[in-house]
Formats: structure tokens, C-alpha cells, sequence
């Protein structure tokens, strides 16, 4: 029982989706949300029989075809029509580790019973999830608009046999995968197509991922910038808690609190220093990295709001005896925080290279590019020229997604986010964060060596000596390549304490 997590109308939080992830739980169906489900069904079933009227996405066609009226006898096949038809993705594959946060919240968003699905349409999303049959779908193709339509639809395509899927780490037909289980094709009712499609689990479950891995990397940034603060002999007074009390932004004064608990008994640190300042990359860490975590939190609120609402369209209220068509499935606070994210992460990779900068320019006593006999030898200085690079990049992936809107459906959809492109280039730019803080940690730790025989914390030695474990001190030059993707291995293995992420 303590292996499963029970879908219901209980409130997911970004440590709760963390936690069934990474305890790999399998999904259920609470009672709440079956009877929930299959009440709005029957409810839509009931209306079915009696309604004459047009209501779109149920007996219309979509998009600008929504006044072009269906007979109820068509009424399955518009359904089935809807999903292959708009299985229009293109591009890189979406990581798997996506897909199945994408499966969870599509699942979490029908269970409120305003979808209108069958149980076993539901049921079999689970199955999927449960099953570790992940649908192929694709990066390119949505504009976060009327909810994810081609990745979404690629998501649903399997529930009808169609599409391929991932299972056992082999890519293959979905009828084959479904014979394999014993399971039927499921036979769309009204409106399940556009369920299904509608929706914005695809910028959602980016989102979600990214959030997951932002939070570590601005723990692991605040721990690595310790780490090239004694590394360059810095001061410990620009962290002092006097400052912060009186610009009191919460990420600031966590980021300050963190380098004294992490620096704390410090040989380095404590030891009489030669200047009086330090360059803004160590002084101004609290100011730089806490903005960066103000923001996280931020989004991180907007999309526990998003991960536990209804996003499709039309919205079925069985208790008023209302089916409301609105725009649930509009992208554009997704988009937004999406942007703020990427370019806040990208200021996390760029105030980290200027660290990494600082400690190879043969100041304070290190030698130039942290390498004996420089010279002959080239040490680090080609590392910084590749987080330069990656730096640059991140600047311009981090243009924001968001001022962008293409019309599209012949003008019925003339307002789009652009939020699952923000979702993908946020991704890059994370992961491009990943690999700048990977070579700051390669440096810091080399120039740490040249402040022996002071010792840091306690904290920080464990850590430098767990990661020597898997990268070695340079005494002279070699491939490097292998200590940056040795580096952003050890980083990934990290798995930090629960508290980090809250």
C-alpha cells in the first residue's frame, strides 16, 4: 500500500510528484475520483439522448469548425478522427522521464469529473503508467494554446492502437504492445478525443521537470560557489546576516544563511585575508543566486495551481447541469513563468563562469589556469572558454517564448502562448546550467588544492573527496572532456534531503 499513490482530489505538490517518481510508485484510482468520473460520464450520456442544440467538441467539429453540426451516429469516429488527425509532432523525442509526467497529470486533470471520459479510458492511462508503456511523442508541434494538441494527441494515440510506444526499452507498434497485455482498443465516446487532447500536461510536465532539477542545481550552485570562494580565498563578511536583514528578499537571506552553515569552522575562510572586496561573481552570491530561488518559488506556485486543475475543454458541471465552453487550456501563465525561469537559471550559469573565470587569471596566489608548470602545461583554460560558449547560448535561449502568438484555425485561435516552446528551451537551458556548474566544480575544487595546508569545512572537504572519487586532481594536462562528463555524472547522482525541495 505504501508503494501506490491514490489519485484523488488531494493536493499535488511539486515534493509529492518528486516523491512518486522517485519511489517509483505505482498510480490508482481513488474512489472519489472513480465515482467522480464516472458521474460526469453518465451525466453526459443522459444529455446525449436529449440534446438538439450544438455544444462545441462534443457533436461539432473543432477549431473553425465549430459551428459544422455531427450526428450523434458519428459521434465515436469524430472522437477517433480528432486524435489521429492531430498527431502532428515533429522533432526530438520527448524524454522519457517527461512522458511519464505527462501520463500522471493527464490522469490527475480527468479524475475531477469535468472531462466527460469513461473509467476505462482513465484506467488505462494508469495501466499505461503502471505497465512502463511510455507513447512516443514529440517536441515540436504545439503552441500551447488550445491545451498541447500534437503532443497530447501522440500521448492518446495507443489508447486506440495506433502510434508506437516504448516498452521493455524497445520502440514498437502500439497494437502489438496492446495485444501483448490482452487489452482491447479503447472505443472513444463523445468529447474523450478532446479530453484527451485538450489540455496543457506536455508544458506542464517540462515544467515539473524542470522545477525538480532547478532546485537541486541552486542548491548545488550555492555548495560549488562555496567551494570557489575558498578556492580564491574570499570573505566571508558580504554573507553576513546584518546585511541581508536589511534588503530582506527571502532567497538573499536563505543564500547567506547556507554559505555560513556550509563554511562553518573553516580554516580558509576564518584566516587573515590580503584585500578588502571581493569581485561581485563571490561578493554579490546571496543578491545573484537568491533571485534566482525567489523565482523558482514563484513558478513553483503557479504550476502547483496548474498540476491540480482541469484543462481541457468544454468543462462539464454536473451539479449546476452546465457544459461551458472556455479556455482552460490556455498555456499563457505556463509561458510566462516558463520564460522567468530560463532566464533566471541562465543568470545562475552566467555568475558561475565568471567564478570560473576569476579562479584560472593567476590571482591570489593561484597559479594560472590552476596548473603546475603553466606553460607547458594549458590546465584549465579551455574549460572556461567552453562555459563561455554554453553561457552565450543560454542567452539566447532564453529569449522569452512568451511575446510570440502565430494565428492559427483560420483565425478562431488568434491568441497562442507559445508556452511548449518556452517548455523545451528552458529544458536546454537547465541542463546547460548543469554542465557550467560541472566545470566551475572542476576548477574549484583544483584551486582548493592550492590553499593546502588550510582546510575548509568539514562539509566541503567530504564533498571534494567524494568527488576526487570520480575526477582526479589535474597535475598535468589530459582530456578533459571526460572530467566535464564525469563532473555532470556525479552532479546527477547527487540525490539531496526532501527539505531541499521545499
Amino acid at each position: 500500500m505504501d508503494n501506490i499513490h491514490y489519485i484523488s482530489t488531494d493536493i499535488l505538490s511539486l515534493e509529492i510528484v518528486n516523491d512518486i517518481l522517485s519511489q517509483d510508485k505505482k498510480l490508482a484510482l481513488s474512489e472519489e475520483a472513480r465515482a467522480n468520473i464516472e458521474k460526469c460520464r453518465a451525466y453526459l450520456d443522459n444529455k446525449m439522448e436529449s440534446l438538439d442544440k450544438p455544444i462545441y467538441g462534443i457533436n461539432t467539429g473543432f477549431g473553425s469548425l465549430y459551428n459544422v453540426k455531427i450526428s450523434n451516429d458519428n459521434l465515436s469516429k469524430l472522437q477517433e478522427n480528432l486524435v489521429k488527425s492531430h498527431a502532428c509532432g515533429t522533432g526530438d523525442e520527448v524524454p522519457e522521464a517527461i512522458v511519464k509526467i505527462m501520463l500522471l497529470l493527464k490522469i490527475q486533470s480527468l479524475s475531477y469529473g469535468n472531462s466527460g471520459v469513461q473509467l476505462q479510458t482513465v484506467e488505462r492511462l494508469v495501466d499505461f503508467y503502471n505497465n512502463e508503456i511510455y507513447p512516443v511523442i514529440y517536441t515540436l508541434g504545439s503552441l500551447g494554446a488550445s491545451g498541447d494538441l500534437a503532443p497530447l494527441a501522440h500521448l492518446s494515440l495507443p489508447l486506440l492502437g495506433e502510434g508506437e510506444v516504448y516498452m521493455d526499452g524497445f520502440r514498437q507498434p502500439a497494437h502489438k504492445v496492446l495485444a501483448k497485455m490482452g487489452w482491447e482498443p479503447i472505443i472513444l465516446k463523445s468529447k474523450e478525443g478532446l479530453a484527451l487532447l485538450n489540455g496543457t500536461q506536455f508544458m506542464s510536465a517540462y515544467g515539473v521537470y524542470v522545477l525538480l532539477k532547478s532546485v537541486k542545481l541552486n542548491y548545488l550552485a550555492d555548495v560549488i560557489g562555496a567551494i570557489s570562494l575558498e578556492g580564491f580565498d574570499g570573505r566571508i563578511e558580504p554573507f553576513d546576516e546584518h546585511i541581508h536583514m536589511v534588503r530582506p528578499h527571502k532567497g538573499q537571506i536563505v543564500t547567506a544563511r547556507r554559505f555560513n552553515d556550509l563554511l562553518e569552522d573553516s580554516e580558509i575562510i576564518a584566516h587573515p585575508k590580503q584585500h578588502v572586496q571581493d569581485p561581485y561573481s563571490f561578493r554579490c552570491i546571496p543578491q545573484v543566486h537568491g533571485a534566482t530561488k525567489d523565482t523558482v518559488d514563484y513558478v513553483k506556485k503557479v504550476f502547483k495551481i496548474e498540476i491540480n486543475s482541469v484543462t481541457d475543454n468544454p468543462n462539464i458541471f454536473v451539479e449546476s447541469d452546465q457544459i461551458i465552453s472556455g479556455g482552460n487550456f490556455h498555456g499563457q501563465p505556463l509561458a510566462l513563468t516558463l520564460d522567468f525561469l530560463g532566464i533566471a537559471m541562465a543568470e545562475l550559469g552566467s555568475i558561475s563562469e565568471r567564478r570560473t573565470y576569476q579562479l584560472i587569471s593567476g590571482l591570489r596566489g593561484l597559479p594560472p589556469f590552476l596548473v603546475s608548470n603553466p606553460g607547458l602545461n594549458s590546465g584549465f583554460m579551455i574549460p572556461q572558454y567552453t562555459a563561455a560558449s554554453i553561457v552565450s547560448q543560454n542567452k539566447q535561449l532564453a529569449t522569452p517564448a512568451s511575446v510570440d502568438s502565430i494565428v492559427s484555425s483560420n483565425g478562431q485561435e488568434d491568441h497562442v502562448s507559445m508556452g511548449a516552446n518556452a517548455a523545451t528551451k528552458t529544458l536546454r537551458i537547465v541542463e546547460n546550467v548543469e554542465r557550467i556548474l560541472a566545470i566551475e566544480l572542476m576548477n574549484a575544487s583544483q584551486a582548493l588544492e592550492f590553499r593546502r595546508p588550510l582546510k575548509s569545512s568539514d562539509f566541503i572537504e567530504v564533498f571534494v573527496k567524494s568527488y576526487r572519487e570520480e575526477v582526479p586532481l589535474v597535475t598535468e594536462d589530459r582530456i578533459l572532456h571526460y572530467d566535464i562528463e564525469n563532473t555532470i555524472a556525479f552532479l546527477n547522482n547527487l540525490h539531496l534531503d526532501d527539505s531541499v525541495i521545499e
